[in-house]
């Protein structure tokens, strides 16, 4: 669609090893809008940062991009050399990574940070560059920004230099933000404040976020849709509303009974039984069928594709697949 700010086809990550291939990312298809936040969930190795990483152009050596696309604003860059995706980075793409200490140079004043990254990817003069810088900082909610744009990192709490990492990523107006895990490092109160920010900076510069997080409290209160992801494969998608309330995956469904419910006195917390397959040796059909209490016969041998469950709703499971064949049949 023409407002897609982001479209990835069928993309693949592999890490060839010694040991064999491993493949971080397997077919990966989603879209988001302008304006829209998608959040990316799943537990630890699911291959969530992984995306956001092959998206920004970030991945490690050895990974690398096998197989897919990436278009963002309708121009696809996953086949750019490195010189011209790092004009990508910050101008058309724009990054809030887990850890702010880590995004920001800690001998250099914030105001410096900004206005370097500013002159690099808008025509703006030293001046300009510097009341954009100002602009931002008030934007992201930094109090006293004029004064504040002369410190230093370590002279802001957390949730403050968070704030800064955020007008960095928003300083040449970049068309999709990847926010990796932007809260997990800060208090609940912090958390909230950040997630509101995000939320309203979305609808406001109409740039498009990929939300990465493990946590379900923050999907449910950022995100307009989420994908759940699995072994590297999403395994449902839809608006956040329809997945928490309504999950068809079995995975999906494990997860949100895992989160405690403060009205039940439960003596134990649900948990999913065993572990997410070793990348480097994913079983044949659905990567979650050796954990599911509701496998089918073809669950280990056949993968299911994502299909239709409801509007705007998609999951990839054969019990689906099941329940739609037998309301055809009933139909015909």
């Amino acid at each position: 669609m023409a407002d897609n700010v982001l479209e990835v086809k069928h993309l693949r990550v592999e890490f060839p090893t010694r040991k064999g291939l491993l493949v971080a990312v397997d077919d990966v298809n989603f879209e988001i809008a302008a304006g829209e936040i998608l959040g990316l969930v799943g537990e630890s190795g699911a291959g969530k940062s992984m995306t956001g990483s092959a998206i920004i152009g970030l991945l490690e050596p050895p990974g690398r991009i096998a197989a897919g696309e990436i278009c963002v604003a309708g121009k696809r860059i996953d086949n750019l050399p490195e010189s011209k995706m790092s004009q990508v980075r910050g101008r058309l793409i724009g990054a809030i990574f887990q850890d702010p200490l880590t995004s920001l140079d800690p001998l250099m004043t914030i105001g410096d940070q900004l206005v370097e990254t500013i002159s690099r990817h808008l025509p703006l003069n030293a001046q300009e560059a510097r009341e954009r810088a100002i602009e931002l900082l008030a934007q992201t909610g930094i109090p006293a920004p004029e004064k504040r744009i002369n410190h230093f990192p370590h002279q802001f709490s957390g949730g403050m230099r968070q704030r800064v990492v955020i007008a960095l990523a928003l300083a040449a107006n970049p068309k999709l933000i990847i926010a990796d895990e932007p809260t997990t490092a800060l208090d609940v109160s912090v958390q909230a404040q950040i997630i509101e920010l995000l939320k309203k900076l979305a609808k406001e510069s109409h740039s498009g976020v990929l939300l990465v997080t493990h946590d379900m409290g923050v999907i449910a209160e950022t995100a307009d849709r989420v994908a759940v992801m699995y072994s590297g494969r999403i395994v449902e998608i839809g608006p956040v509303a329809e997945v928490i309330h309504n999950p068809k995956h079995p995975y999906t469904q494990g997860l949100m009974a895992a989160i405690p419910d403060m009205s039940e006195d439960a003596e134990f917390l649900h948990q999913i039984e065993g572990a997410m397959p070793n990348l480097a040796n994913i079983p044949a059909g659905c990567a979650f069928h050796d954990r599911c209490p509701r496998k089918l016969e073809k669950c280990s041998c056949e993968r299911p594709q994502l299909i239709k469950a409801a509007c705007d709703h998609k999951v990839a499971c054969w019990l689906i697949n099941s329940v739609s064949s037998e309301i055809s049949g009933a139909e015909k």
